[in-house]
């Protein structure tokens, strides 16, 4: 599947369209477990586990109080990620990155970087000021974070298990934005390198 890792296009989910994705999104999210992503899961599991907990998001996609974005190439949804505002009515201006993945077969194409670029103009044109996210400690994913300017504020050991069970530290992030004007354009996504990238990313706080 080496074509899908040269040109992407990320666009936002509508409801209707994240309920005809969800069985892409779930063979990426299979494929990250597999992959030993620390995403909120432990192994085995399945397709079916998969198409389960993405179909358990629709009300919150339906309220818009999660917001999912899908990457597709030829061979069809090879990324994702999502946001998810707070409820509280004091903690509006923030949002949390959560669920940022790529397909195994969709690396050392930039693809984590543009998702990451994406998840945060959407943020920021969405009216957030400040976006939030939670990874394993050394992993792939964190090494993206800090290379994109992200400040970690704290780290908690044996926070969460990674798929075979072993308790891992989790280290927590924040990135403060300028809010951009709004925009419904799709964003075209071409990778430039490539440097690997992490199947996983932030873990599961939606």
């Amino acid at each position: 599947m080496t074509a899908v890792t040269r040109t992407h296009v990320v666009t936002r989910l509508s409801p209707d369209e994240f309920r005809d994705s969800v069985q892409g999104l779930a063979g990426l999210l299979a494929d990250a477990v597999d992959g030993n992503a620390s995403v909120g899961f432990l192994a085995p599991f399945g397709h079916d586990e998969a198409v389960a907990w993405w179909t358990a998001r629709q009300p919150a996609v339906d309220d818009g109080s999660l917001a999912v974005w899908a990457a597709r190439g030829p061979g069809g949804i090879v990324g994702t990620f999502s946001l998810a505002r707070s409820p509280k009515p004091n903690s509006r201006h923030r949002a949390e990155l959560v669920k940022l993945m790529v397909h195994r077969d969709a690396r050392g194409q930039g693809l984590g970087r543009a998702l990451l670029a994406a998840a945060e103009e959407a943020a920021a044109r969405a009216g957030a000021t400040l976006l939030l996210l939670d990874t394993e400690t050394g992993s792939p994913a964190e090494h993206l974070y800090r290379a994109a300017g992200w400040t970690r504020y704290g780290v908690v050991p044996d926070y969460a298990g990674d798929p075979a069970g072993t308790l891992k530290d989790c280290s927590f992030y924040f990135k403060r934005l300028a809010p951009t004007r709004p925009t419904s354009e799709p964003a075209a996504v071409a990778g430039r390198d490539h440097r690997p990238e992490t199947a996983g990313g932030a873990e599961d706080g939606a």
